[in-house]
């Protein structure tokens, strides 16, 4: 056995099952696509799937208590910042919801992170009126949003949790403590990125010689561990006023690549959103998710409903059919996106207009059978009172997914993030800060039209975050899907919908197929899959097409006859497992 399995076993049977240590193992040299095999995950009481294995198993860990799918999420989420450090954590901002079985009432709370009251909508443009360097801007104390996740988790666990707040951050205290080993992924996505470090991240993620941390080095944070049990012992409030404040106030505003303007003012008044959901018919199916100032979705159902019309469940997956027909309905979702889509507590986002079945229906007659519109136009919804200028801007990647259900029938799905790839790259406390900012439009005026997206103090910038859940006419809950991936999230996670509502594929077939949509822009498969086969029937069709890499992280869990079925992406470290 070698070292590094061994430590990996060791540190998975210290938190309670040895079985996660087998989906660490590296993804094969020879596969072009990066994945590595996934079974599907089958459990009779309840499951979670979540982007890495010790995650997991701290989330099973809460379940196995009595806790319900709010202990395992908070469980799972504080590990995650620890063992996958890239993607989310308390230095960022979450979209969540939750579905209470009993009550049969669906909670959705955006805790996306926001501007400081001092940001103004020329944040990001330089002198002379154009965009700042989109590297220079995330590596600055200027991207650095009010982080929303450690409220969001104290405002759920008061509401709705079942074990002790101090019982939920026992499994990432204990592993920070004791260390965990890198992984491949981690390893790798260190060797990529060219962010300004500060000495804190430094000085953990690199050695000496300025190498990352080699595959397999156990890892430990006791800062993080510190950071944890103060907010275990004093709540979210240790982490919004005080020493923690302080420092991560101290870290934006002395920042050398550029100040921010982040106060203790904007911490200490941080509150997260309840927000309705935006629901709508698929076939025979309900489909929920999030509201601005996330576009997922919107976008979603746009997608969905603009495909209604055509017999979807009887087309081959991975043909030129399906490809051509979701990219044209991506197409009109994401026109309507970067016009329409902002804040709406700032700008007039006309959601019902945007998802009303018979506007969707009529932007679906602008999908040709054999023919490709190329760039869609924004279309013209109930309820628009503002003209705004189109914005294409798209965010970068850093961001998770958590699924869960429960012994009790509750659903849980979540996204969470801190927008690019190690955030900001600085790190306070064992913990990383975010780049949010970055996901606001860096020029806010064009052609004389603000765009809804502009930057503005206390708002949230735009995302593309997409948690979903699909309940049955019923209304009993069936489907939890969510991944991350930028703007590629709602390519992702519609895949994932039509592979399991209309193909009936099992959760992990449903995502093992390979990623394909359009942003308003070239027709994109997936690099390295068998989509790259269909290119010329697609360019026959007028489409620009380019194969790309498409590393979606999505999790989805669905009910079946005996319990509960669930999916990880075999692009990521992650697995779904149950009991």
């Amino acid at each position: 056995m070698t070292p590094r399995r061994a430590a990996i076993l060791a540190l998975v049977a210290a938190l309670g099952s040895p079985a996660a240590a087998q989906q660490l193992a590296p993804s094969q040299p020879d596969n072009p696509t990066g994945t590595r095999a996934q079974n599907l995950a089958s459990a009779k009481r309840y499951m979670v799937a979540a982007g890495h294995p010790l995650a997991v198993e701290a989330g099973l860990r809460m379940l196995e208590r009595g806790g319900n799918a709010i202990d395992a999420m908070i469980a799972t989420q504080l590990v995650l910042n620890l063992v996958e450090p890239s993607s989310s954590g308390i230095g960022g901002g979450a979209f969540l919801l939750f579905h209470e079985a009993g009550a049969k009432k669906l909670h959705v709370i955006d805790a996306r992170e926001t501007a400081p009251g001092g940001a103004v909508p020329a944040l990001f443009t330089t002198a002379d009126g154009k965009a700042r360097p989109f590297g220079d801007a995330r590596s600055s104390g200027l991207s650095v949003g009010t982080p929303g996740t450690p409220r969001l988790l104290e405002v759920t666990h008061a509401r709705f949790g079942k074990l002790p707040w101090k019982d939920l951050f026992q499994p990432a205290i204990e592993l920070a403590e004791r260390g965990f080993p890198v992984s491949e992924r981690l390893h790798r996505q260190l060797g990529t990125e060219s962010l300004k470090w500060n000495d804190a991240a430094r000085a953990y993620f690199f050695g000496a010689d300025g190498k990352p941390r080699a595959i397999g080095t156990t890892l430990k944070n006791p800062e993080f561990a510190a950071t944890l049990r103060a907010i275990a012992s004093g709540g979210a409030d240790a982490f919004y006023t005080g020493g923690i404040a302080r420092d991560i106030v101290a870290a934006v505003r002395s920042h050398p690549s550029g100040a921010g303007n982040l106060t203790l003012e904007d911490l200490a008044g941080y509150r997260v959103r309840d927000v309705e959901a935006v629901c709508g018919k698929y076939r025979a199916w309900k489909v929920c998710g999030m509201p601005p100032s996330s576009s997922g979705g919107v976008a979603v159902l746009q997608i969905l409903g603009a495909l209604e019309r055509f017999d979807v469940p009887k087309m081959r997956p991975n043909s030129s059919e399906i490809v051509h027909l979701k990219a044209e309905a991506e197409r009109l979702a994401f026109a309507d996106r970067g016009r329409y889509l902002g804040d709406d507590r700032f700008v007039d986002v006309p959601v019902k207009g945007l998802v009303d079945p018979a506007y969707i229906a009529s932007r679906s007659q602008l999908i040709a059978r054999e023919k490709s519109m190329g760039r869609a136009e924004a279309g013209s919804p109930a309820g628009v009172k503002t003209a705004y200028r189109d914005d294409p801007h798209d965010e970068v990647v850093g961001t998770t997914h958590i699924a869960i259900v429960d012994r009790e029938g509750n659903g849980l799905t979540m996204t969470t993030t801190i927008e690019g790839n190690f955030g900001n790259g600085t790190m306070v406390r064992g913990f990383l800060l975010n780049n949010e900012l970055t996901d606001f439009n860096f020029v806010p005026v064009e052609g004389g039209l603000l765009t809804a997206n502009a930057v503005g103090p206390g708002k949230r910038p735009r995302s593309s975050m997409a948690p979903t859940m699909a309940f049955d006419g019923n209304g009993r809950l069936e489907l939890v899907a969510g991944s991350p991936g930028g703007s590629l999230i709602i390519g992702y996670v519609t895949k994932a919908l039509i592979a399991t509502l209309d193909w009936n594929l099992d959760p992990q077939k449903a995502i093992d197929l390979p990623n394909f949509g359009s942003r308003n822009g070239p027709t994109e498969v997936e690099q390295g899959t068998e989509l790259e086969g269909v290119q010329a029937a697609l360019k026959a069709m007028g489409h620009e097409v380019r194969a790309i890499p498409m590393t979606s992280g999505l999790q989805v869990i669905r009910r079946a006859a005996d319990g509960w079925q669930g999916g990880s992406d075999p692009r990521r470290e992650g697995v779904a497992r149950g009991r």
